[in-house]
C-alpha cells in the first residue's frame, strides 16, 4: 500500500471524525433546547459512516459519512408546571439528548480524530525518509 493510499484513508477519517464531532457538539449545544424552529424538542442525531473504496487497491478501504439520522428515542419528560412550554398536565417534552453519552462520543472520536493525525504525521515522516535517502 503506498503512502499516498494511506493519506487518503486517514484524510477520509478525519473528514468522517470531523462532522461526528460537530455533530455531537450541536446536541450538547441543543440539550436544553425546548422548542426548535418547528415547534418540537430538539432530537439527537448521530452520524452514520460506511466504508469506501480508496485508490487502485481493493482492500484499501477508508470511511465516509452516508447520513446523519435522527434518535428515535422519545423526548424526555420534565414536570415544570409553571414553563410556559408545559403542557396540560404540567410536563415539558425537552430533548432527547443524553450528555453524558454524547461526552462518551466527542471523547471517542477526539482520540479517532487524533489517530489519524499521527497516522499522516508518520507516513509524512516515511515519505521525507525515503526522500533523503536519495540524496
Amino acid at each position: 500500500m503506498s503512502l499516498f493510499t494511506v493519506m487518503q484513508i486517514a484524510g477520509s477519517a478525519l473528514t468522517a471524525q470531523s462532522l461526528r464531532l460537530n455533530t455531537t457538539a450541536s446536541n450538547l449545544a441543543n440539550a436544553d433546547s425546548v422548542v426548535t424552529q418547528e415547534g418540537t424538542p430538539y432530537r439527537a442525531k448521530q452520524v452514520v459512516f460506511a466504508a469506501l473504496p480508496v485508490g487502485e487497491r481493493p482492500d484499501a478501504v477508508g470511511v465516509q459519512v452516508i447520513r446523519v439520522v435522527e434518535s428515535a428515542a422519545p423526548p424526555r419528560l420534565v414536570h415544570e408546571p409553571s414553563n410556559p412550554f408545559a403542557d396540560a398536565a404540567g410536563y415539558v417534552r425537552m430533548p432527547n439528548v443524553n450528555p453524558v453519552e454524547e461526552m462518551v462520543n466527542m471523547i471517542s472520536a477526539s482520540r479517532a480524530y487524533q489517530n489519524n493525525v499521527e497516522v499522516m504525521s508518520t507516513a509524512r515522516t516515511l515519505a521525507q525518509k525515503t526522500l533523503q535517502i536519495g540524496q
